[in-house]
């Protein structure tokens, strides 16, 4: 799994003590890949909204908890382009602004483009069926509200109980044709690793029931123990084991970052990598059910 990266992300809401740039200065050393997304906008958000965000930024207008500028657009156009080449050769997204509290209409939470959904419904519209299953500590509302009532994407996501935006309950499950394709797992503040790979062995459960073509990983690190913003314990060792079981289970998987609220997202991303990395390689023990016993 490579990790996709711009120098470009580094201009964007750059002194923010939020989602600021200190957030991926660590990925400077890594080459800058270039790649445009604005064609691919309309897959998800409508022209006049799209039209709004490219004015906000503009006008530096004060947006989504963000100050916007020319370089915020530069960064939104670059994030969704490097979102849709990691879906399609399984990489990872390593990116500014983040995107899954954005709606069809709706920019919120320092996102203003769904990067995720995006790459997710170009993947669609080839005739694959994808399974996002959202690490980001705060609850994907965007996300789920694009695909709540489809049934060929299914969301999962693992989030801190009663944080941002205040949604992804358990009883929230998709609407129509949806029903059923949508599966929330909040956990209680003070909580860990322990808890949070509990919801990554459900989810690949859910998966496997699914039957998808691709797994899409909303990659945020906020649950980390350092994060600024919430209260959860998860460290690089819960990063790297959630990526290793889900390479286990699945051979097609990408990623795009999206939250994260310290100066460790690199060795979060770094961990996850690896454990795809390490899942990827076959177990020198295979099981064989005609030794077992009892």
């Amino acid at each position: 799994m490579e990790i996709l990266f711009n120098k470009k992300f580094l201009k964007h809401n750059v002194d923010s003590d939020a989602e600021g740039a200190y957030r991926i200065a660590d990925f400077g050393d890594l080459p800058d890949i270039e790649a445009n997304g604005e064609s691919y906008l309309e897959l998800v958000h409508s022209p006049s909204y799209i039209e709004r965000i490219k004015d906000a930024c503009r006008n530096e207008e004060f947006l989504a908890e963000v100050i916007l500028n020319n370089d915020s657009w530069e960064s939104a156009k670059t994030a969704v382009g490097l979102s849709i080449m990691a879906a399609e050769n399984n990489s990872f997204a390593a990116i500014r602004p983040p995107g899954h509290h954005a709606d069809i209409e709706r920019a919120s939470g320092f996102c203003f483009f769904n990067n995720i959904a995006i790459a997710i419904q170009n993947l669609v519209n080839e005739g694959k069926r994808v399974f996002i299953f959202d690490i980001d500590s705060h609850h994907g509302d965007g996300t789920q509200s694009i695909f709540y009532n489809r049934n060929d994407v299914f969301y999962c996501s693992v989030h801190q109980h009663n944080a941002f935006p205040y949604t992804g309950f358990s009883i929230e499950t998709g609407y129509g044709e949806g029903e059923g394709y949508t599966a929330n797992f909040p956990i209680y503040a003070g909580k860990g690793d322990k808890e949070f790979l509990e919801v990554v062995d459900k989810a690949i459960i859910l998966a496997r029931k699914f039957h998808p073509d691709v797994i899409a990983v909303s990659a945020g690190f906020d649950g980390y123990t350092d994060d600024r913003l919430l209260n959860l314990n998860f460290t690089t060792g819960g990063y790297y084991e959630c990526a290793f079981r889900l390479r286990r289970a699945f051979s097609d998987i990408f990623a795009v970052l999206e939250g994260g609220y310290h100066h460790d997202i690199r060795k979060c991303v770094d961990s996850f990598v690896e454990g795809i990395h390490k899942g990827a390689i076959p177990p020198k023990q295979q099981w064989d059910e005609n030794m077992s016993i009892g």
